[in-house]
Order: structure tokens, then C-alpha cells, then sequence
């Protein structure tokens, strides 16, 4: 397949190409979100970006990824939310992504929640990348959806992102508490964690003698 001369390229260079496309950092995390967080609509977005985009800049790079032929964007009409799909060339990024991933984990530092579904793209390698694009195909182009026999991947990377967050017991009246974790599939499952209280617990609140349960996020996980 060819294509002609983008005016605006810098030159001609496969990688330089590409570069130009999604190669920015805000780029490549908002085609992440849509991605791997299944995020259609700006305020989804917006307000789920785990490195807090701004709203100019997140209208700024949907439009280049549009223009790009990345993205698709719906014409929802006057009042309408509009839904941005994935096309083709952008699901064919996601060997790069779980390439980028995998050297994140090796070079970088990350977080055990943050970096779950990076860990599952590695030891899953080409056949879990293939699944995973024959399920974008499904949803974002509207092919016919691939058999399977268990979860898709996009639940178990949604599991696995969301695996870090436990049940724990809280004492009340105790500033610096000792919990454990529940029984998960968590980074932390079984282990003792030590967390500071600041402030009034955040979730439910299910009241029992001499002991407050809710749900609190480890901070090595926020």
C-alpha cells in the first residue's frame, strides 16, 4: 500500500511518519484511553485521564488524530454527544503499545495498578494482541465479533487495572491503621499494608461494633 507525500512531513522516513502521526506524548495517551480504556467521548476523556489532560489539549489532539485518520469522529448532531472510534491504521498500534508498555516496566518507574495491563499485554504476546484487535474491529469498526471461550480481553484488562483496590477493616479513632488486604487477585492481596487516615474515610460505610468498613485505595496505588 502507498501513500502519497503528507506536504507538512518532514521528509519521507517511515519512522518519521509515523512520529508525525501519534508520536506526541499527549497523542499516544489519548489513543491509549480509547483504546485500552474503552473512553469514546471527550468528557469520558477528560475526566478519566490518569495524567489529568487539559481540555484544550485533549480538543487539540482529537482533532489531529482525526485529521491523522487515527480517529473517527461521529456526526452526532446539534446537542449530541459525538463518540470517536478507532480506525483500521489506529488498531494496528497495539503491538506498539504493548511494546511501549513492556519497556516502560523494564526502564521506568511505574505503579503495580498503572502498569497491570502492560503486564498482561507482555505475557500475553502476539495471539492476545491479535484477539485484542479482532475485538476493536468489532467495536469500533462494527465487524462481526470473533468467538471466544472465556472473557474478551478487554475485560480482563479492565480486571486488570481495577484489581488494586481491596475491602479493608478500619478501626476507628486511629490515625495511622494496620489492614490487610481481602482475598484478590490484587498486587498486594494477603499482604499487610500500612495507611494513613486524612481526613474522613471515603465509600460505604457499613457500620459494626467497634469497627468502620469501607473502602479505601492503597496510596502506593493512587
Amino acid at each position: 500500500m502507498r501513500y502519497e507525500l503528507v506536504e507538512s512531513a518532514r521528509s519521507g522516513c517511515a519512522i518519521n511518519a509515523a512520529v508525525e502521526a501519534f508520536g506526541d506524548s499527549w497523542s499516544l495517551l489519548v489513543l491509549r484511553d480509547v483504546m485500552f480504556g474503552n473512553r469514546r467521548y471527550f468528557r469520558e476523556l477528560l475526566t478519566g485521564s490518569e495524567e489529568r489532560i487539559a481540555s484544550n489539549i485533549l480538543a487539540d489532539r482529537l482533532k489531529r488524530l482525526v485529521k491523522a485518520s487515527l480517529l473517527t469522529r461521529e456526526d452526532a448532531g446539534p446537542g449530541r454527544r459525538a463518540a470517536y472510534s478507532l480506525t483500521e491504521s489506529a488498531i494496528q498500534l497495539v503491538p506498539i503499545f504493548a511494546h511501549l508498555g513492556a519497556w516502560g516496566m523494564r526502564h521506568r518507574p511505574t505503579t503495580p495498578r498503572l502498569r497491570a495491563r502492560a503486564e498482561l499485554l507482555a505475557d500475553g504476546g502476539p495471539e492476545l494482541w491479535d484477539e485484542y484487535m479482532a475485538e476493536l474491529r468489532t467495536i469500533h469498526l462494527g465487524q462481526p465479533a470473533p468467538e471466544r471461550d472465556g472473557p474478551s480481553v478487554m475485560e480482563r484488562l479492565a480486571a486488570a487495572l481495577g484489581s488494586g483496590a481491596g475491602q479493608f477493616e478500619v478501626a476507628p479513632d486511629s490515625g495511622a491503621v494496620r489492614v490487610e488486604v481481602g482475598s484478590g487477585a490484587g498486587p498486594f492481596a494477603g499482604q499487610d499494608r500500612d495507611l494513613v487516615a486524612d481526613g474522613e474515610a471515603q465509600g460505604g460505610v457499613d457500620q459494626a461494633p467497634g469497627v468502620r468498613r469501607t473502602r479505601l485505595q492503597d496510596p502506593d496505588l493512587t
